[in-house]
């Protein structure tokens, strides 16, 4: 579409004479105000659009080509209207503008979460992202659909599979079959969606938490994330500052390679390098095929931006141009992987400069240096550049030129280089006959030489700020928000040294809960012995109520009560993004963290061989939420002890509204610490006070599946159990929590019925089972006593191996007990690979000495339980159940490494499995929670 020129208006003339005052102030970002009204953004959008349409001259009429025209004022809006509606209806989006997607509705648990299914008309393609994005497939960005079909019209499926008693997954072996994701027997329609469009229409229909869950896991997925994301049909568009924020990567920062040298931090708070690669008119040359050969190592390929040659949906962009994406490279320390010595961020702008001009705007005011892709430069493209002459940026052109327009670029680029201050080595051309290879060299080369010179060095809140001073939205700029913010803020300035932190503000953990947790412990063990001493039974009940005293005393500090006015807000998203903002005020405290190199985490885990002292940690646990809410769990246990000592009248009682604060998060999608972390102990009052609440708030739908994963640190659980449901379990840190933590998903009303239950409770235990050897005396017999709880309030067991003959001795030992309480939860083994792919996967002869105890160890539990045929029927038992060999993660060596596609698809079919096992009965699920609660009192 042709553009005729516009005549400026007297008013519109003093709009361009302050854009002119505007650009030349861009560079400098301490002038960057840190807030703008939202009249004064408007007006700047408005001017900048004023600024581009005054630059146009007689013969400069400008060609959109298949983007969208870039105006945020009124003079243009129907076109974009309608397309973007049109987007929204096609794929079934249009409802969810006014009540946003949430990250609760993409968690539930339906009819779709046990079938793999390709989409089959436009509207499936966002739910089909969604959950190939949850599990980390790195063909979520495919949305090629096939055929409405009849049932018996399909392939047939392998049911073998799924009758197998053992299941064995050798991605292999299964080349040359049809996987769980092969539809390529059924007939492919036209695709009539973008993947970028299918993208930003998601974004444009969420909520702010299920965007930060989008951009969380396409990162781990190595896709490149939205910066600025296009919406011209409410004439803003959105700098997704908050969707960012949960990004965190780990890389190596300098020699040494060894132990110690890789760092953990925040990819919106690092300042790195940032090169722009953009688009002026028309290039022969694939903008994000080059960005992909750039980032990508010798020999491998990562397709971090979605390029049309990925045929994974080719359609033209509708209502994604204006698109800002961005990539990070992070070094891995290992020479002949890392393409640049240190990090580096990469910015992508969809479609043309001249049609989204407020986007290169702020391009030019972050980056370190912005490369061009055009085939040639006329009249139009030099008076396009020509208002960049107070540009401190550094400029490269990559040219692609037409037979016979050499004189006319020479022309124009010779009247360039004094504008832009640039010289010919500045010009790159790049043609058919081209090399690709040194090409890319090249232009590695350019990057790190301005690396290494005086050059912009940005972070996302840096940009954040430029971003805000052209105009455009940022998401976090909102009163719920900032709020939120101040309050964490109020906290987190009180803090100047963890540890005394601890035990000034957090009072009643340390040493009086671990005190009491012993007390109570020995009174439990009490239960079990035929004729306890009354006496001594009457010492323990002095000792603890006396402690609970001591802890009834205490009054909240200042912290915790601030803490508590945090998620107490009649506000439901003021509560959630209090909690997010707390997480990441807590997790800075100590950023950059330092991190073991990804290969060594599995021999730094504890070997605890010898008798160890209980109090004494697995490894240096930080300040988190969950400290605060132990807090409000002890002060919640010491009243409930003396109430029932009848010690504190009910009615006297100023702690009993603790729970219910506690379940909204829970069902708002937080972890809450079942066993604590710090007395390794299960607080049975304050547990038994959440599920009360939560049966109270889940009204009659309470009915309960319980699945939890135990293991050693470092087996891959919390990672198995977030892919498999979305959930958000501490992983991938040496410093984790070491408590267990529970988390609910809800099952989809009309879905219950068929599953047999509503809600799935998961529980992950953490830190706990360290595979202590029964030579370590108590250390063990805790461990064996945590795994006999959490395994017996379980319906399903899911037990993850990280070696062959791996199986801790706690957990054997907790089978052992609870085959002579007669319940037999449905158990999984799960060998994860968490070497590199070329180990080669255990063959199926191999198999069997999984179920084979260690000598050793049978000796151990036969000594504890007296029992020696026990083994005989642990190893029946296994014989019956599903033994899982799952994949490596990583294809790849991380940070830049990219999830395999092989743990993904083992991952779906283990969770299709525990939930058939489910809907067929096999896990005994009869229980609600009135039920759980009398098992936690048991146990």
């Amino acid at each position: 579409m042709l553009i005729a020129p516009l005549c400026l208006t007297q008013r519109q003339e003093t709009h361009r004479i302050e854009v002119e005052l505007l650009v030349k102030g861009h560079s400098d970002l301490g002038e960057v105000t840190p807030e703008v009204k939202a009249s004064d953004s408007q007006t700047s959008v408005a001017i900048a659009d004023l600024e581009w349409r005054e630059m146009e001259g007689d013969d400069c009429g400008f060609h959109y080509g298949d983007g969208a025209n870039e105006a945020q004022d009124s003079d243009f809006p129907t076109v974009e209207r309608s397309r973007l509606q049109e987007m929204l209806s096609l794929l079934g989006l249009e409802t969810y503008q006014a009540q946003k997607l949430t990250l609760q509705d993409s968690l539930q648990i339906s009819f779709d979460s046990m079938k793999n299914w390709a989409p089959q008309v436009p509207k499936d393609l966002p739910w089909h992202f969604l959950r190939k994005l949850q599990a980390l497939n790195s063909e979520a960005r495919n949305t090629t659909m096939v055929l409405d079909m009849p049932p018996d019209a399909w392939p047939a499926e392998k049911e073998s599979q799924m009758e197998e008693e053992m299941i064995y997954w050798d991605p292999a072996e299964d080349m040359a079959a049809d996987d769980i994701y092969s539809f390529s027997e059924l007939p492919m329609p036209d695709t009539p969606v973008n993947p970028l469009d299918l993208l930003c229409a998601l974004l444009l229909s969420s909520d702010t938490f299920l965007q930060q869950e989008v951009l969380l896991k396409m990162s781990l997925c190595q896709f490149a994330l939205p910066l600025v994301l296009p919406d011209s049909e409410n004439h803003y568009h959105t700098f997704l500052l908050w969707a960012l924020r949960g990004v965190v990567r780990t890389c190596c920062f300098q020699p040494p390679r060894g132990l110690g040298s890789f760092r953990e931090d925040s990819v919106v708070l690092s300042r790195v390098p940032t090169f722009a690669f953009v688009r002026m008119d028309v290039s022969s040359n694939s903008k994000s095929q080059l960005l992909n050969a750039i980032l990508s190592p010798a020999r491998r390929q990562w397709d971090c931006f979605w390029h049309r040659d990925l045929n994974l949906g080719t359609n033209s962009r509708e209502i994604a141009d204006g698109l800002v994406e961005i990539s990070w490279f992070f070094p891995s320390g290992k020479e002949d992987l890392d393409v640049f010595p240190e990090p580096m961020a990469f910015l992508n702008l969809r479609g043309d400069i001249g049609s989204h001009w407020l986007q290169f705007k702020l391009l030019t005011e972050v980056s370190s240096a912005v490369f061009i892709l055009t085939d040639n430069i006329s009249k139009k493209e030099y008076k396009l550049l020509y208002p960049m002459k107070e540009s401190t940026t550094k400029y490269y052109f990559i040219l692609s030129p037409y037979r016979g327009k050499r004189n006319t670029n020479l022309r124009f680029l010779n009247r360039l280089i004094p504008v832009l201050k640039i010289d010919h080595s500045h010009v790159l051309v790049k043609v058919s006959s081209t090399d690709n290879e040194s090409f890319v060299r090249r232009i590695r080369a350019i990057i790190c030489s301005v690396a290494r010179s005086p050059c912009r060095r940005l972070s996302v809140e840096d940009m954040a700020h430029a971003a805000r001073k052209l105009g455009l939205r940022i998401d976090e700029d909102f009163e719920e928000c900032q709020k939120a913010k101040e309050r964490m803020e109020k906290i987190i300035r009180k803090i100047k040294d963890v540890d005394a932190y601890k035990r000034d503000e957090l009072r009643l953990q340390g040493d009086p809960a671990r005190k009491a947790a012993q007390v109570e412990r020995e009174f439990c063990q009490l239960q079990w012995v035929s004729e306890p001493p009354e006496k001594h039974r009457a010492e323990l009940r002095r000792r603890v109520l006396e402690l609970r005293v001591q802890q009834n005393g205490q009054e909240p500090t200042s912290g915790v009560q601030e803490f508590i006015l945090g998620i107490s807000s009649p506000s439901l998203g003021e509560r959630q993004y209090f909690l997010r903002w707390m997480e990441w005020g807590l997790a800075r405290l100590g950023s950059p963290r330092p991190r073991q190199p990804p290969e060594t985490l599995l021999t730094l885990r504890p070997k605890l061989g010898g008798a160890s002292d209980l109090n004494e940690p697995f490894w240096p646990e930080p300040l988190g939420v969950e400290h605060f809410l132990r807090e409000m769990g002890q002060f919640y246990e010491a009243e409930s002890c003396l109430v029932e000592a009848g010690k504190l009248p009910a009615g006297q009682r100023r702690f009993a509204h603790f729970p219910g604060l506690a379940v909204e998060l829970l069902l708002g999608g937080l972890p809450l610490e079942l066993v604590d972390g710090a007395t390794l102990s299960i607080p049975v009052r304050w547990v038994t006070g959440l599920l009360k609440e939560l049966h109270v708030r889940l009204d009659r739908r309470s009915r309960l599946v319980v699945l939890s994963a135990l293991g050693a640190p470092g087996t891959g659980k919390s990672t198995l159990l977030n892919t498999m449901f979305g959930l958000r379990f501490a992983t991938g840190r040496s410093c984790s929590p070491r408590g267990s933590f529970m988390q609910l998903l809800p099952v989809a009303e009309g879905f219950s019925q068929d599953l047999g239950c509503d809600q799935i409770l998961v529980i992950d235990s953490g830190g706990l089972i360290s595979g202590a050897l029964p030579s370590a005396g108590d250390r063990f017999e805790l461990e064996a006593s945590l795994a006999t709880l959490l395994m017996g309030l379980s319906n399903v067991t899911v037990v993850s191996l990280a070696e062959m003959k791996d199986i801790p001795p706690a957990i054997l030992h907790a089978f052992l007990r609870l085959e002579k309480t007669g319940h037999m939860p449905n158990y999984q083994f799960v060998y994860q690979n968490l070497h590199d792919l070329s180990v080669p996967s255990p063959k199926p002869r191999d198999r069997r000495q999984l179920l084979d105890p260690p000598s050793d160890l049978g000796r151990a539990a036969t000594h504890m339980e007296k029992q020696g045929s026990s083994f005989r029927t642990l190893a029946g038992l296994a014989e019956r159940q599903h033994v899982w060999h799952i994949p490596a993660l990583w294809h790849g060596a991380p940070p830049m490494a990219t999830v395999s596609l092989g743990y993904s698809e083992a991952i779906f079919e283990l969770k299709r499995c525990l939930l058939e096992n489910i809907r067929n009965g096999l896990s005994n699920q009869n229980q609600n929670i009135q039920q759980l609660i009398e098992l936690v009192r048991r146990l």
